[in-house]
């Protein structure tokens, strides 16, 4: 065997067994054990991401099916927290609104209060105009 022969053999033995050992890096974001970490964590919003990604890179299986009911609960929550959100928006304004109207009911009770008290000493007058004729 020639020189030429013998590196060509190595490199072909090297190139051959590099493969078979070399697996490719898993997929950044893609993996379940990350999506199910993130929901764990409360990262909500890239555990839906990362079970969107892990769903369009597996086949159906079970693991898939866990997967999507996974991230159909988080996309639940999350609409339910942004719902939740936007109903106490709605109370705060509620009761901005209501403070409005119990401190004008305050000033129409306070005016109709001078306004008896005005009608009573009216009267107290017009009395004393009918006694005098």
């Amino acid at each position: 065997m020639t020189t030429g022969a013998r590196v060509a053999a190595v490199l072909l033995l090297v190139a051959v067994g590099g493969c078979a050992r070399w697996s490719p890096p898993p997929l950044h974001g893609a993996t379940l054990d990350r999506a199910d970490r993130l929901a764990r964590e409360g990262a909500w919003d890239e555990a839906v991401t990362a079970y969107g990604d892990y769903l369009a890179l597996r086949p159906p299986g079970e693991a898939t099916a866990r997967a999507a009911a996974s991230r159909e609960s988080l996309r639940a929550l999350l609409s339910a927290r942004a719902e939740a959100a936007k109903l106490r928006e709605e109370l705060g304004r509620l009761r901005e609104e209501l403070a409005r109207r119990d401190g004008d009911l305050v000033r129409v009770r306070q005016e109709a209060d001078r306004l008896r008290a005005d009608l009573e000493r009216l009267k107290q007058v017009d009395l004393k105009l009918e006694r005098r004729k």
